[in-house]
């Protein structure tokens, strides 16, 4: 079985997901011999990985760049005397230690690790004893992944009092506080410590081969019997938690993924890219997680069902680390129907135009695994493509004049469900291109010659659009069926990857062999039919909205030894006869034009362009007085947006209609409010506090109105190309354009 889309990427030591495992018996618990494990992880990335790559002397150096960073994410510990040192020693020689089946410079690398934290913490207390003033005009670097390492003590020494003021400051300003700055920072920085003298070999030896496997590409991942354990449960959907996968970044437990139909995709607040400060168990007090464990800060966020975790999280789009917000999430397990396709009925009217038309938001492409083979029973098909026809089979009989399907953080899945659900607007014929390690080039083809949907067609993306929403989108692009509306780009995942229970593959006289853990391994790359790969580069949308989603922290450029963008040579296709090239110039200007004078967009813009300042700057400064004026702005210009929009009301009259899988029968569609806050479970609505009026707000969402009216230009440009298509033939300069 193949599976598109990666849950578990890391992007630090390893990635962890927040719901209950359920222990799994026929796992051994034995003490697999590291060495062998090792040998074995090595072997498969050499004759296995796409790339096939040699673990020679330049992917050896690679390899312990990646380890070393991988226990100093932030080049705050070592040295560059230190990382010279380990070069000097190991850096053309590590990878063919580790085919050998050698462990012992994981261990001795991170004995000096733990060495310098052991140093650095006696120093730290110090530092943080000090008093400060902050009305200094120094600043400090928000993040140190791309610096180098500093050339030696003295100079770290340097760095981490700043740090130090920065984390007081940071403190000092929060909207929310623990416990007083100076005891807040001391608990974190005790805590590495002591994280650091827990590690037992076997915790060194999982980063070490983690940092291997991550060498090769972000996907790859050595995983642990614990954390085959929880990848097997995510795939059995038996899940129990808040609904959110997390990877270590920067010492936080950062967003990487929300899982469709979870309790915090219900929920709605928390996002891609939000980081967790601290945790609390219901009414109870919030524990600081900062630089702990990421499996410990999984482990305080799991917990019973309908039991109330609260989550003290930074924004994914602040641009001061000292904003907090508060999240209260019921844990609960993800439920399939919430995954499912559902739909609306849109009807406006916009100048005297009225325009009907069809709303399909599809949060992952899923499939029924359990109901296959020969005693299939077909009643009871559970997948995309069979909902998406049934719910479009209703929307035509709606009389919809044009269609929008909404992939927005729709994250992928089942490929076959792409390749199935591009074959209800295309004529039969190649959706996606695959090549193996070996250069061969394989075509996946929708073989049903029917087009269930020949209408106006608009997809909709964002940059947490990925893998299998990206062959999708792809694929009615270069059949020119489909206009692609959203963020710059899509996520820009295009690779595939398998999980090999080592197990199976260690000698069958070592002991504890069935305790190996497992290699998720990156077999193969995706190409769209017209040759592009869908890797690094994403599908690019034919008109832009300004998104704070647009962010190149957010996507496969952001993941470090990503696999780069190449071509194959493209595969014959015919051409929609509804193409939109020939339109398309027109639908960007009139889409321009309604965004320059649009404040929503003005201020989205606004905000893209300080985050991407602050992002690029790396900055942040030590001075109190500076830092409150600019969190005073930034709430100003908050507050002055919300005025406004009570202001103008809303965007324009639409009355909508919703549409599940359960309603098809209904002879009456239900309405509902277009500008609805996303569904929460009661619990939730009970913790908002009386006269909270902000927090029970609709908020608008511009790019959802954009893209209606981007819609009804389609539906009037294709009106007139149909009519002047039937002028005769010297009228044809006559078109309106």
């Amino acid at each position: 079985m193949r599976y598109t889309k990666d849950r578990f990427c890391s992007l630090g030591i390893l990635a962890a997901i927040l719901w209950a495992a359920i222990p799994d018996p026929l796992l051994a618990k034995g003490s697999a011999d590291p060495g062998l494990v090792a040998a074995s992880v090595a072997r498969w990335l050499e004759q296995g990985h796409y790339t096939r790559q040699k673990l020679d002397e330049e992917m050896s150096r690679k390899f312990l760049q990646t380890y070393l960073t991988s226990l100093d994410y932030n080049k705050l510990y070592f040295t560059a005397e230190d990382v010279a040192e380990f070069q000097t020693q190991y850096g053309d020689t590590l990878g063919a230690a580790v085919l050998r089946g050698e462990v012992e410079p994981a261990r001795k690398i991170f004995a000096r690790f733990k060495q310098r934290v052991t140093d650095r913490a006696a120093k730290n207390k110090v530092l943080i004893d000090k008093d400060y003033s902050f009305d200094s005009d120094r600043t400090a670097e928000l993040n140190r992944q791309d610096a180098a390492w500093p050339a030696n003590i003295e100079e770290a020494d340097m760095i981490w009092s700043r740090r130090i003021e920065a984390d007081l400051l940071k403190e000092e300003l929060a909207e929310v506080h623990i416990r007083p700055p100076k005891e807040a920072v001391a608990r974190r920085y005790d805590r590495v410590l002591r994280y650091v003298d827990e590690m037992e070999d076997e915790d060194v030896v999982k980063v070490f081969l983690s940092a291997l496997a991550q060498t090769y590409d972000p996907h790859s991942e050595y995983f642990t019997p614990s954390d085959l354990e929880n990848f097997q449960i995510a795939m059995r959907l038996s899940l129990v938690g808040v609904g959110a996968v997390l990877t270590s970044e920067d010492g936080y437990a950062k967003v990487r993924e929300v899982v469709p139909g979870g309790p915090a995709d219900r929920d709605g607040r928390l996002t891609v890219s939000d980081r967790i400060a601290a945790v609390a168990q219901g009414d109870e007090d919030f524990e600081d997680v900062v630089d702990m464990k990421l499996d410990k800060v999984v482990e305080k966020i799991r917990g019973k069902k309908n039991t109330v975790v609260r989550l003290l999280v930074i924004p994914g789009d602040a641009t001061d680390p000292s904003k907090r917000e508060i999240i209260e999430i019921r844990r609960d397990e993800v439920k399939l129907k919430d995954q499912q396709a559902k739909a609306e009925v849109l009807d406006f009217d916009l100048e005297g135009e009225k325009t009907r038309i069809g709303w399909i938001t599809l949060p992952s492409f899923y499939a029924d695994m359990d109901n296959k083979g020969i005693f299939r029973d077909k009643s009871k098909d559970k997948s995309t493509t069979t909902d998406v026809l049934a719910l479009l089979t209703r929307l035509k009989s709606e009389a919809i004049e044009g269609l929008v399907i909404d992939l927005r953080r729709d994250g992928g899945g089942s490929l076959e469900e792409a390749i199935n659900l591009t074959g209800l607007f295309i004529p039969n014929g190649p959706v996606v291109q695959a090549k193996d390690s070996n250069g061969n080039i394989s075509v996946s083809k929708d073989s049903n010659p029917d087009v269930a949907y020949a209408g106006p067609l608009i997809v909709l993306v964002n940059r947490l659009s990925a893998s299998a929403s990206e062959i999708f989108a792809a694929a009615l692009q270069d059949y020119g069926r489909a206009v692609i509306v959203g963020d710059e780009r899509t996520f820009g995942k295009g690779t595939v990857q398998t999980v090999l229970d080592l197990s199976r593959y260690m000698p069958s006289f070592s002991l504890g062999s069935a305790d190996a853990g497992a290699l998720k391994l990156t077999i193969q790359k995706f190409y769209r039919v017209q040759g592009g790969s869908t890797q690094l580069n994403g599908v690019e949308s034919n008109i832009v909205l300004p998104s704070l989603t647009d962010n190149v922290e957010i996507g496969e450029g952001s993941l470090k030894h990503r696999l780069a963008y190449d071509e194959v040579a493209p595969v014959d296709i015919l051409k929609s006869s509804l193409a939109t090239s020939h339109f398309l110039d027109d639908l960007k200007s009139r889409s321009s034009e309604r965004m320059a004078a649009n404040p929503e967009f003005i201020y989205t813009i606004g905000e893209m362009q300080r985050i991407r300042k602050k992002i690029n700057s790396n900055l942040i400064s030590l001075n109190e007085n500076q830092r409150q004026q600019e969190l005073d702005e930034e709430n100003t210009r908050k507050e002055q947006l919300d005025k406004e929009r009570e202001t103008r009301g809303p965007a324009f009259g639409v009355t909508a209609y919703e549409l599940t899988l359960d309603d098809l029968a209904s002879p009456k569609l239900r309405a509902v409010a277009f500008d609805r806050k996303p569904t929460r479970d009661a619990l939730s609505e009970v913790l908002v506090e009386e006269g909270d009026e902000e927090e029970k707000k609709a908020q608008p969402d511009p790019i959802r109105n954009e893209t209606l009216r981007i819609m009804q230009d389609m539906i009037e440009l294709n009106r007139q190309t149909k009519t002047a298509s039937l002028l005769p033939e010297d009228s044809h300069s006559n078109r309106q354009k």
